[in-house]
């Protein structure tokens, strides 16, 4: 009797596992039909599409890992379409920013050349053109800079400089430009060297479109730069600061993007390009770039970097 009732009890244990066994095959079998349909769903181009599992369930690491690479496509196709919409704006600008100063760079010319203009008028236009050809160059060494910081072949090479002395000779070069443009400099840069880790070439690059910015387009009439320690022997910051016509808080947000003009901290000759690579090279050194503004009192941009070991 004993021997009947284990025999039972084996029986029915044993329909229990195999109707469990295709309970759960029937679950994945399920699952995996879902799976199928979120899949066709999502290359159909509906990337907000998820496959649900919950945790103790057989496919839940399998959909997991589905959902983290659709997650890290749609990411990639968004920085994609940015990129896309940047490309077409840039080319928007380029028919504008490039054809139009060309052609009057040609129309002074001609005239200069076809004799239509003589004597001192003849002198004017063809300084005219000199000044527009280097307003010209300095749009496209821009644009060029751009381009190869965004298909990464701009070569970084970071190694330990001492900034204060670097910054001193750059500074040294636009001083004459100050003192041409009658702008007040004052230029605070400790005696003490500081070490820190950053491209020289692409430090330069930094400080010079920054200090090219003011000069061009802020219409100040002071402009100060300082170098000074941050967090005691962590950091160094690195500020320039103007009087001029300043940046509206709503245009603030966007100066560092590509592109972006502002409507009065700009002039009309603005690559829209500075800015947003200042902001790539800072980066690219581990560093930070923040500005603040107050319109018709002045603009100050604020570099931080870590100090070398």
């Amino acid at each position: 009797m004993q021997a009947d009732w284990i025999v039972i009890l084996s029986t029915v244990i044993a329909m229990a596992a195999v109707l469990a066994s295709c309970l759960i095959v029937r679950r994945v079998r399920k699952q995996i039909t879902e799976m199928s349909d979120a899949l066709t769903d999502i290359k159909d181009g509906n990337g907000n599409r998820r496959i649900l599992a919950e945790a103790h369930e057989v496919t839940a690491p399998l959909v997991y890992v589905i959902n983290d690479i659709v997650v890290s496509y749609e990411n990639r196709l968004t920085a994609y379409r940015r990129m896309e919409e940047a490309n077409r704006q840039l080319m928007t600008s380029l028919s504008h920013d490039v054809r139009t100063p060309l052609t009057t760079l040609i129309g002074y010319l001609d005239a200069a050349h076809k004799g239509i203009v003589t004597g001192m008028e003849r002198d004017d236009c063809i300084e005219t053109a000199r000044r527009k050809a280097y307003d010209l160059k300095e749009y496209i060494d821009v644009l060029f800079d751009w381009f190869k910081l965004n298909s990464n072949e701009f070569a970084i090479t970071i190694s330990a400089i001492e900034i204060v002395e670097l910054t001193r000779n750059i500074l040294i070069d636009w001083i004459p430009i100050f003192e041409d443009k009658q702008m007040e400099y004052v230029i605070n840069i400790p005696e003490r060297p500081f070490r820190v880790k950053l491209d020289p070439d692409g430090y330069i690059r930094i400080l010079n479109n920054l200090v090219q910015n003011v000069v061009a387009h802020s219409h100040a009439e002071r402009i100060e730069i300082s170098v000074s320690e941050q967090d005691k022997n962590k950091s160094i910051k690195i500020c320039l600061a103007d009087n001029g016509v300043g940046i509206e808080k709503e245009d603030l947000k966007h100066i560092f993007e590509r592109l972006y003009k502002c409507d009065k901290g700009r002039s009309e000759k603005g690559s829209g390009l500075g800015l947003s690579i200042v902001r790539q090279l800072v980066e690219k050194m581990n560093g930070t770039i923040t500005a603040e503004s107050v319109p018709e009192h002045g603009t100050a941009f604020t570099m931080v970097f870590p100090l070398a070991d």
